[in-house]
């Protein structure tokens, strides 16, 4: 019974502790889960918010933040806080994005043990800026100081009853957020470091009535370099430092400066009046602070001060500086650095001293101009050089010059110079008064000695004077002279000749100079002279190739004597450019025509215009703004042939060019015309030609002057007139009457008293005519007298010519007058006489034609006419031929003449038997006709026939119708 009452015991005990300790538990979690009670505090330069709260024991929380007027949450989060045990709260600080003027914000916190919370504190609100009751136009924040690369926001409340605009950065416009009905946000990310005076960052109204705005600084947290702490008197130190990079915080947000907790300041140096030997430096500005250290002994940073109150003891070739210490440096190994300038050229000298305190410059110029400077360290533990002193100038004394530079010149007349270089500055030592040339010969006491003004650097060579010297040797010597004395003597032994030039090689101009190579000469006992010049010049003076200012595009000549006791001798020659340039310009270029071709011709360039070696001409022709090359010539080319062109203008250039290329060249123009000179060499060489021939021919035909006359031209018989032919012939435009005598008969008679038996005409005298010039024409005439002789052109009157009597002077002309002709002889024309031929060997009667003319006339008997007719047949020639030897070969034989009918310009076809002859030219003719008289039988002379021919029976045609 006892067990069984024991265990219902136990067991109520176990469930009793059971039952208590589930009644603490929930206790303890119902006291953890209290509501929180929450107090707000803020930082508005910061944007921070700090929240604090009394929550229990609870250790997480949950808070959120909310825009009160538009609740909208801007923090949600759970947190784990614990509790600060000297203040007995739970505290969170939270950093707001936008400015916390610019809304009000709500905070409210809950307890939370895992899954479970208690209820939302009551809501705690930091008021902003936006309130209706606060009717302001606001800008957030205001100069605020941020650091380059952030991000900024700023807001703009704008003013009750007004609509907001934008908000700007500069020219920029920034994308804005609206946070509640007020208030808007914009963000400007990534910002720049801002000028001295900030970045500007501006709000307006829609209407742009108001502006409202903010300044930011934007810049970097300090960082200075080379803090350093030393000593200048061996007691103090002295501590400086450089900024380094630049904050771009100006005023009072720059950077401030402690050393050893000095007073803050902003200069950066600092003097204690003890040595330490550790120092660190505090840098501050608003966005941050850096800090530098030193450390170090005293005799590891000694810097010597500048020295002072320098002076100098000028001499010609050296001078002595002197100067002061401030402090008192007589037991310090001192190096002190001399910085000497002189003509624009610094160089630095070093000494060292114990407690140094002058220094003798040596190695300087006489009467130059000096400037100094001075600077000392510290010998052992050098440290650094001290300060620059402040300059001292003076100025060497003077001394006598150097001894010229002198040379001998001869000139192409065997004139010549004694040249000499005038003295630099530097080599006068002092300002040169005169030089003195003289000239003298060894072993003679004659000398010519002449003075020249400072600024003379050339004294002729009087030959009169130099001739006056025996001996073949003349020197001359040239001593330059200033305040302080006269230089050494300069001796040349002159070249009375001219040299000989030699054929110049070329200098090729390397690395700022020209080298030049040349063998070894044993009579150049003290060296060698190089002279040279411009090509272009006619003279030169010996120069060191190394101190010539060469030009581009300049010919110089180099030439190289050897130096001795004798005269100069030139070894060697060259000419080079230092570099060689296009030419400049072209001598003219001329065209000439030369037929077909055109003959380009050009001169030499001028050797100043060169301005590099010549290695040829290029020949372009230019059409346009093209050119065509016709032709690359050598450099001693001056003309070219073009050949073949046809007729037109043309343009042609022609270019020389060197090394570097083509120059400008020289552009000539010419129009090919046709070549009219050669047309005219042409017909003056045929009009010459033709001219020779003719003087050829005429010299042969007066060589063959008889054989011509005798071919072309025969003699014709002189007509023989018996009678009185003393009176003038009368000219008649009519023809020539001949008419019978009065017996009205032509007789041929024979006249044995004439001295030959030459046939002759015999004038019968003709009836007078009427007052009125005319014949009496158609009136009755004596039957019984003959009847009147009358020529008739081609035609023959058939009808019975009336007899004329002695009583009738009209029958003359009545008969016939229709038809009358005139018988003309060449060159004699007469009118008013009957002619009539007559044989000197009988009478007329033994004449008569053969066929007789038939005459009729009124009451009585008509006798035989002896006139001719035309184309009659010719009687048969007398047996008896005359033998006197004057008679032509055609008057020796007796008959009358008739026409020339059978004669025409072409030879007729019985040339051979009747014509074989060339007829006389001095035949009578009709003026009524073109053909000739000819007499009775010429066509049967024999001698005739052998010199006819168709040229001659053409040329006498022509000769016969060229008669008047």
């Amino acid at each position: 019974m006892h067990h069984l009452s024991v265990s219902p015991s136990c067991s109520s005990i176990w469930l009793i502790c059971v039952l208590l300790g589930l009644s603490a538990i929930h206790t303890q979690a119902k006291d953890a889960l209290t509501v929180p009670q929450v107090t707000l505090s803020a930082n508005k330069d910061t944007q921070q918010l700090t929240i604090s709260w009394q929550g229990g024991a609870a250790t997480t929380f949950d808070l959120m933040i909310l825009r009160t007027e538009f609740n909208e949450t801007v923090f949600y989060e759970t947190l784990n806080v614990t509790l600060n045990q000297a203040s007995g709260q739970h505290q969170w600080t939270w950093t707001s994005v936008e400015p916390l003027e610019c809304t009000s914000l709500s905070v409210k916190i809950r307890s939370r043990d895992g899954q479970k919370t208690s209820e939302w504190s009551n809501t705690q609100i930091l008021q902003g800026n936006d309130l209706p009751s606060d009717e302001r136009f606001q800008f957030y924040p205001q100069d605020r100081i941020v650091p380059v690369g952030t991000n900024t926001t700023f807001c703009c409340i704008v003013k009750e009853g007004l609509a907001f605009g934008n908000i700007r950065s500069g020219n920029r416009v920034i994308h804005s957020t609206r946070l509640s009905r007020r208030s808007y946000a914009a963000t400007i990310v990534n910002q720049g470091a801002s000028s001295n005076t900030g970045t500007n960052v501006i709000c307006r109204d829609e209407l742009k009535t108001l502006l409202v705005g903010a300044v930011v600084f934007v810049g970097y947290p300090p960082l200075p370099t080379d803090f350093v702490c030393e000593t200048h008197d061996l007691t103090s130190t002295v501590c400086r430092w450089n900024e380094g990079r630049d904050s771009h915080l100006y005023g009072k947000r720059q950077t401030y400066y402690s050393v050893n907790k000095s007073p803050k300041q902003i200069q950066r140096q600092i003097t204690f009046n003890r040595w330490d030997g550790n120092w660190t430096l505090v840098a501050v500005n608003h966005l941050g602070q850096y800090t530098l250290t030193d450390f170090a002994e005293l005799g590891h940073r000694v810097h010597p001060v500048a020295p002072a109150n320098l002076v100098s003891v000028n001499r010609a070739w050296n001078a002595t500086v002197l100067w002061e210490w401030k402090f008192d440096y007589s037991s310090l190994a001192l190096d002190c650095q001399v910085e000497l300038t002189f003509s624009g050229q610094k160089t630095k000298r070093t000494f060292s001293g114990v407690g140094l305190r002058s220094v003798v410059l040596s190695d300087l110029y006489p009467d130059e101009d000096y400037s100094v400077q001075v600077r000392c360290g510290a010998q052992e533990n050098f440290w650094k050089w001290g300060n620059w002193s402040k300059p001292l100038s003076f100025k060497t004394s003077t001394t006598v010059p150097d001894a010229p530079d002198v040379w001998v010149w001869m000139n192409g007349d065997n004139t010549g110079q004694v040249l000499w270089k005038p003295l630099t500055h530097r080599q006068s030592h002092g300002q040169i008064t005169a030089y003195e040339v003289t000239f003298w010969s060894p072993g003679e006491t004659l000398q010519h000695t002449d003075i020249f003004s400072p600024d003379t650097s050339a004294a002729p060579i009087n030959l009169t004077k130099i001739a006056a010297f025996k001996s073949g040797k003349v020197i001359a010597t040239v001593i330059a002279n200033n305040n302080a004395g006269a230089s050494q003597p300069a001796n040349i032994p002159l070249r009375l000749t001219d040299v000989e030039p030699l054929n110049a090689t070329r200098a090729v101009y390397v690395d700022g100079g020209f080298p030049l190579f040349w063998q070894s000469d044993v009579n150049a006992t003290c060296g060698y002279v190089v002279e040279w010049h411009e090509a272009s010049c006619m003279s030169g003076l010996p120069r060191g190739v190394d101190q010539a200012n060469f030009q581009p595009g300049v010919r110089y000549t180099f030439s190289l004597y050897s130096c001795s006791i004798e005269p100069p001798e030139l070894l060697q020659r060259w000419q080079g450019y230092m570099q060689e340039l296009i030419p400049s310009s072209l001598a003219s270029l001329s065209t000439r025509q030369q037929y077909s071709n055109i003959l380009l011709t050009w001169g030499d360039i001028p050797l100043v215009s060169r301005r590099g070696f010549i290695m040829g001409f290029n020949v372009y022709m230019s059409n346009g703004s093209q050119f065509t090359l016709l032709a690359n010539l050598s450099d001693r080319a001056r003309n070219y042939t073009v050949k073949g062109l046809p007729e037109g203008s043309y343009k042609f250039t022609v270019k020389a060019y060197t090394a570097a290329g083509e120059g400008t060249g020289a552009l000539a123009s010419i129009t090919l015309e046709p070549y009219t000179d050669w047309l005219i060499l042409e017909i003056l060489t045929s009009l010459g030609i033709t001219a020779l021939f003719l003087a050829i021919v005429t010299f042969i035909c007066y060589k063959k002057r008889e054989w011509v006359k005798k071919a072309f031209y025969p003699d014709i018989p002189e007509p023989k007139l018996p009678g009185d032919w003393s009176r003038t012939p009368v000219q008649y435009q009519g023809p020539l009457d001949v008419k019978p005598s009065s017996h009205s008969v032509v007789h041929i008679v024979e006249r044995p008293e004439l001295e030959s038996s030459k046939e002759m005409l015999v004038v019968i005298p003709e009836e007078d005519e009427d007052e009125e010039g005319q014949g009496i024409g158609d009136e009755p005439v004596d039957t019984d007298e003959p009847a009147s002789l009358r020529y008739y052109n081609q035609v023959v009157d058939e009808r019975p010519i009336r007899p004329r009597f002695p009583d009738s002077s009209a029958s003359s002309a009545s008969s016939l007058d229709s038809a009358r002709t005139d018988v003309t002889y060449t060159g004699i024309q007469t009118s008013g006489s009957s002619l009539v031929w007559l044989d000197s060997h009988g009478s007329s009667e033994d004449h008569q034609p053969q066929a007789e003319l038939s005459v009729n006339g009124g009451g009585g008997g008509g006798g035989g006419g002896g006139g001719y007719r035309p184309q009659m047949q010719p009687k048969a020639p007398s047996e008896e031929a005359s033998p006197e030897p004057f008679l032509e070969p055609q008057a020796a034989i007796s008959g009358g003449y008739k026409p020339q009918s059978s004669w025409h310009f072409d030879p007729p076809v019985e040339a051979g038997e009747s014509a074989g002859l060339a007829p006389s030219l001095g035949s009578p003719t009709s003026v009524a006709s073109t053909e000739f008289l000819l007499p009775d039988g010429e066509e049967h002379a024999e001698e005739k026939r052998q010199l006819s021919s168709a040229a001659a029976t053409w040329f006498t045609n022509l000769l016969s119708s060229t008669k008047p």
